[in-house]
């Protein structure tokens, strides 16, 4: 299985780089893993609606330039499907089974996710109704991830 994390923005933050390599580390006995970045679309800190919509359609223009068309697409969204980690792990393993082995989970810029992403994606996931920093978000998806791979190998890790 390929599983690979496009998101909005370079990632500076040594902590969080830290953290995603770990995990990148850990997976790869198991899955090829990978992250694609995009620039995110310079603009200014106050914006209108339709500003606001601009940038997130060219952010996800971006985005959607680095994904096959093979892919099965899971836009995290806030508005999406609240799963369980166990949840996550069956849909991995039944994707891998019977759908697509080249995952894609697409994380937005600060502003989101534009409506052409959103189309493009084949499932919705939402970690709840908080706001987490997107930069952040990589992180706690990647270790979901091997989470994930670890519950369907029946290996500890997972309480």
């Amino acid at each position: 299985m390929h599983v690979q994390v496009a998101a909005v923005g370079k990632l500076k933050e040594k902590y969080l780089v830290d953290g995603i390599g770990e995990y990148a580390k850990r997976l790869k006995p198991y899955i090829k893993f990978d992250m694609i970045e995009v620039p995110d679309e310079k603009a200014p800190e106050t914006m209108s609606a339709a500003e606001e919509a601009q940038v997130r359609e060219r952010e996800g223009e971006r985005l959607l330039a680095q994904i096959k068309p093979d892919a099965h697409v899971i836009a995290l969204a806030i508005g999406g499907q609240l799963w369980s980690s166990e949840d996550l792990a069956a849909q991995l393993d039944k994707l891998g089974t019977y759908g697509s082995s080249h995952v894609v989970f697409v994380i937005g810029g600060s502003n989101g996710l534009g409506e052409n992403v959103l189309k493009r994606a084949q499932q919705k996931l939402s970690f709840g109704r908080m706001t987490l920093p997107h930069q952040l978000m990589r992180l706690v998806l990647t270790e979901q991830v091997y989470r994930a791979v670890k519950i369907n190998r029946g290996e500890p890790y997972h309480k």
